[in-house]
């Protein structure tokens, strides 16, 4: 069970593994793009390609999934950023369990938004758990870990392609302790739990009076989605990339600092950071030094 690019290498992995993957489920097709047509999930292009049997239910709590479900007679579910809770009598279906990839060391960053909280608050190591599904929110036992450095260039976007890998790895490392009778589930410490929430596109908003480490931690953790945003009067700014520059300690913070021809230097709680590449809402991602051969931002502007 599972919808988005982060579920593939997990179904992958499953293939390679040689496993009986009897069902595959995710979600229905979506409206994507400017033409808002319908679009399958990737994991329904890749259940394609590898020859499963595919179902794409707009609910997985009648009785008739349910059932779909059942008269399969499955050992294990397993559900990688599937996008829906499960019912208790579709965990209760398989005999070994319901197997979650989750996208951080649990108890660390619960919830919908690992990856990009990861990044945000400045850490440098993350990972990948599998754990037994329970009626929680990301509580059930662990299963087996594995630890992947965050490194100081790295966005969200960077993080979650290489957590995919690792989980789909992870994956399959914890399918063979199932069949060697090798697993050992581990309770979670509950009180080490931390919450990673759902973003929405109005949390990139940069708070100037921030720290300059914080600012880019959270444009990284930001990109690519939601995006981190700023204001230049009335025009909307998303920002990419940003460096730390050295800045003026009386400067209020959004205020653009003197800098090279070629730079947008914006003041910080703390110091400054220049703008590496950048969009105007309705533009295209650029370079700092093409978008100003096209537009004046001059010294003293400040972004809010």
């Amino acid at each position: 069970m599972g919808t988005p690019d982060f579920a593939v290498p997990s179904l992958r992995a499953l293939a390679k593994a040689d496993c009986d993957v009897s069902l595959v489920v995710t979600q229905p097709d979506r409206p994507r793009g400017r033409g808002r047509k319908p679009a399958p999930p990737p994991v329904k292009v890749a259940a394609e390609e590898l020859g499963y049997d595919l179902i794409q239910p707009d609910t997985v709590r009648t009785d008739a999934f349910i059932d779909t479900i059942r008269e399969r007679r499955p050992d294990l579910l397993v559900v990688v950023a599937f996008g829906r809770i499960l019912p208790k009598a579709v965990l209760e279906i398989p005999a070994y369990g319901a197997v979650n990839v989750h996208a951080s060391l649990l108890p660390k960053y619960r919830g919908p938004a690992p990856i990009q909280w990861a990044v945000i608050n400045g850490e440098t190591v993350t990972g990948a758990t599998t754990m037994l599904m329970d009626k929680g929110l990301d509580t059930g036992e662990i299963l087996m870990q594995s630890k992947l450095e965050i490194l100081p260039s790295d966005t969200a976007g960077d993080l979650h392609d290489r957590l995919a890998v690792a989980g789909g790895v992870l994956l399959a490392q914890t399918i063979y302790g199932f069949r060697n009778n090798t697993i050992r589930p581990v309770p979670q410490n509950h009180a080490d739990a931390t919450y990673a929430p759902m973003l929405t596109k109005a949390d990139g908003h940069i708070d100037w009076t921030r720290s300059t480490q914080a600012i880019e931690s959270f444009v990284r953790g930001m990109t690519p989605w939601p995006g981190a945003f700023t204001f230049l009067d009335q025009t909307r700014l998303i920002i990419f990339k940003t460096a730390p520059r050295p800045g003026d300690p009386d400067a209020v913070p959004g205020t653009v600092l003197p800098g090279f021809s070629n730079e947008l230097r914006i003041a910080t709680g703390d110091g400054a950071l220049a703008i590496l590449e950048i969009q105007e809402a309705s533009g295209k991602r650029m370079p700092i030094d093409i978008y100003l051969k096209g537009k004046s931002v001059p010294t003293g502007a400040v972004l809010r």
